[in-house]
């Protein structure tokens, strides 16, 4: 499991969203040629993850929808 730490322009939008859990948030992680679906987000900046990623490639971040 990788740990990957957010940039801060990300955490200030994930303090805005809801949190899944106590301190997490489910979501997936939009890219222009990808999208990586359910990652936990640990306290809004650290995502664990098995597949990895460049944060700088992000293009949104969006709650998980079961």
């Amino acid at each position: 499991m990788l740990t990957i730490h957010l940039p801060e322009c990300w955490s200030r939008r994930l303090v805005q969203m809801p949190e899944s859990g106590m301190g997490y948030q489910r979501v997936d992680l939009i890219f222009k040629d990808r999208r990586i679906e359910n990652v936990i987000v640990l306290n809004a900046e650290d995502c664990q993850t098995d597949e990895s990623f460049d944060p700088a490639e992000l293009v949104d971040i969006q709650m998980h929808r079961e």
